[in-house]
This record gives C-alpha cells, structure tokens and sequence, in this order.
C-alpha cells in the first residue's frame, strides 16, 4: 500500500484542494482486489491522514467498488453495511469474461465495434441503473484492452452505443468520471473521450468529476489538466463530490474556466 503521505503531499504542492482515496474493492472470488484490505483499517489509515492535512487538503474515505449484475446484490449490502464518503462504480475485465488476455481474440473475431462492446456496455448500463454509486468511474475502458483492433475513432464512430448510457447517467443523478489514465495508456484519450462527455452535457447531464487512476505515486494527478479542460469545454464549471449531499462542488480553477 502507497503511504498516503505522499498523495497528500502531492495534492498540496500542486494546489489540488480535495482527494478521495478509492482502494478497489471486487466480489468475484480470485479477483485482484477480492477481500482487498479489511475496511476498519482502511478507515482507520485514510481518517488518520485526513486529520494530519485538516487545513492543507480534504482527503476522503472513498471505495471503487467493481459492479458486475450478477453480484449486485452483495454490492449492495456492502454499501448498506459501510459507510464511505464517495463511492466509484466501474465495470472491469474479469478474469472469466470475454476481455481476459486469453480469450480476447478470439472473442473480437468477426465482430463488429457495437458486438464487441455490448457485455461491456451492458454491465456500465446495469451499474448505472443500480443506483449504488455517486460517480460511473472510466466509463468505456474497454477501449484499452480494444487497442489492438480497434482506436478510439471508431468508437466515435458509434455514438448510439453511448447514447442509452449517457441519458440513463443524467436521469439517475450520479456523476461522469472523466478518467485521464487512457493518456498514458495506447488508448491516447481519456474514459470517455471529449466527445462523450460533450453529448452528456447537452442531453442534461449535471455532475462530472475527474481522477488520474492513480495507482502509483508517480502518476498522482497524471492528466488531470486535459480533464479538466474537457470537462470546461463541454460546459461545466464545477467537479461533482457526493450525490444528494449538498455542501458544496469543487469549482473549476479560472483558468479552465476562461
């Protein structure tokens, strides 16, 4: 585990007002971050390094939890049982889904973008209409494990795969996550790209945020500022924190804003 001093440190050099710390969290048993680390010591680590920092940077007790239909049900019990600042829903290659490295290419044979992208999608879509989460983190990541076959223009070229995703996202309230570790993925863009996060403005869409996917200390902040100016250039002045919770969003710094 990263010491969190160094995060804080970071976020306090670069002028970076709040942070949530979002350790992943499965529940597919044999997941990477299945049973990751015990939660009163995560609690107890973050609220200690919070109470270091009270005054220099707000850090928040946050999860990433890995949402996939078929474990909703202890998902939310999970989130019934313990209670985190900010909670973060993605959707994941699972080991025994069609993205793992071994079966990958097999499964994109003969497929077109909209076949290849559907169990993706289709899980995004049951996160969304679950209602679980303040935020959708990396909406379309499958497009890094897609690299190989296909770039980031074709998914634009497919805007009404988005679509139903983007308008079940602004009737449900949570937040768009736009997640700048596709720039230093082959990706090249972020999760989602501009274009996305453009279309999720204009049908009605309120609440973005945006993270590094930081998992290491040297990509803290990593592609932040492109986030930041893709979020300002589709129309938003303000980062989203917690759904229903009103005390306050982060205002984007002028200069995005200009």
């Amino acid at each position: 585990m990263v010491p969190l001093e160094l995060y804080a440190a970071q976020a306090f050099e670069r002028g970076i007002p709040e942070i949530a710390i979002t350790d992943h969290l499965d529940f597919m048993p044999g997941a990477p971050a299945y049973e990751y680390a015990d939660y009163g010591k995560r609690e107890m680590i973050v609220r200690d390094a919070a109470e270091r920092w009270a005054g220099k940077v707000t850090i928040r007790f946050g999860v990433e939890l890995t949402y996939e239909s078929r474990y909703e049900d202890a998902i939310r019990e999970h989130l019934r049982s313990h209670a985190y600042d900010y909670v973060l829903g993605t959707v994941h290659a699972m080991s025994d889904g069609p993205y793992d490295r071994s079966r990958i290419a097999g499964f994109v044979a003969g497929k077109t973008l909209p076949e290849v992208v559907a169990p993706y999608f289709g899980e995004v879509a049951g996160a969304i209409t679950s209602r679980l989460f303040d935020t959708i983190g990396h909406l379309d990541m499958c497009k890094r494990w897609l690299v190989p076959w296909f770039k980031a223009p074709d998914f634009a070229a497919i805007p009404e795969v988005y679509e139903p995703l983007l308008v079940a996202l602004v009737e449900s309230g949570m937040a768009l996550e736009v997640n700048a570790s596709g720039l230093r993925h082959p990706t090249g863009e972020t999760y989602p790209g501009a274009w996305v996060v453009r279309r999720f403005r204009e049908l009605g869409g309120q609440r973005v945020t945006t993270g590094s996917d930081s998992h290491l200390p040297r990509s803290f902040a990593f592609g932040l500022e492109e986030a930041c100016e893709i979020v300002a250039a589709a129309g938003f002045d303000r980062l989203a924190l917690q759904r229903g919770v009103e005390r306050g969003d982060l205002a984007l710094p002028e200069r995005f804003r200009r």
